[in-house]
């Protein structure tokens, strides 16, 4: 699933596009029968931002659309009338450029969803006071890997994310939140943070254990393990002697 950082950066590349009157138009008959093409076409642009894993487009008259990507969604920008294969669930048309949404099944011309997520862990600065507040208010026998992937308690990090930062400060997934101190839980927002502003500024993530099961942990090589945590069963990786 597209993550915090991917998010931001497709709202940048969509920035070519605020200010436009657009042309809307949705190929994917799933998506036309949401009619929201209809009640965007015409309208201006006035603004795209990404709150954790949502797009927020705004438009003239009070119009707002949420986009979520889902598993496998993606915001592309090409040139107007470029020719492609396939049935986009979106596309915006501007003079010269058009943004193309591919999958993605989550179209809503309403952002009250986003109003129920907890502080995005990519806004400047990021509020981590109120993250470990939130973290405090879960039920604290939860681990702080299953947690840190609750959307109305932290904004935006996703499995990449909660494995590579929490092995970077050495904690394990699966610390109940009650034994993990407010400073290991803030350190461990200090480090998605910066690896996910990392993953915005340079386009490239550095993975050191996520999908590597079976690898020797690049901090003491014992092998990586893996297994399915919480409700949604997302896959955990960790390394059971470096992080405790």
């Amino acid at each position: 699933m597209p993550e915090g950082d991917s998010l931001h950066r497709a709202a940048r590349r969509l920035q070519v596009l605020v200010g436009e009157t657009v042309e809307a138009e949705s190929p994917n008959p799933r998506a036309a029968a949401t009619g929201v093409a209809e009640q965007l076409d015409g309208r201006r642009l006035e603004g795209v931002e990404a709150v954790g894993k949502n797009l927020v487009l705004s438009f003239e008259g009070g119009l707002v659309l949420r986009s979520h990507l889902r598993m496998s969604g993606r915001w592309t920008v090409r040139d107007r009338g470029a020719s492609s294969r396939g049935r986009p669930w979106l596309v915006l048309r501007g003079s010269g450029r058009e943004a193309v949404l591919w999958g993605g099944p989550v179209l809503e011309l309403n952002a009250r969803a986003v109003r129920r997520l907890g502080p995005d862990i990519l806004t400047r600065p990021p509020d981590f006071d109120r993250m470990v507040a939130n973290l405090r208010r879960a039920h604290q026998g939860r681990e702080v890997g299953d947690a840190l992937l609750d959307q109305r308690l932290v904004a935006g990090i996703g499995n990449v994310w909660k494995a590579e930062s929490l092995w970077r400060v050495g904690l394990s997934p699966w610390r109940p939140l009650g034994d993990t101190s407010d400073e290991e839980l803030r350190s461990v927002l200090s480090e998605a943070a910066g690896l996910m502003r990392a993953s915005v500024e340079t386009g490239r993530a550095e993975r050191r254990i996520y999908r590597h099961a079976g690898r020797p942990c690049p901090r003491c090589r014992a092998p990586i393990s893996s297994r399915g945590q919480g409700d949604a069963n997302r896959t955990a990786y960790w390394c059971p002697v470096c992080q405790s």
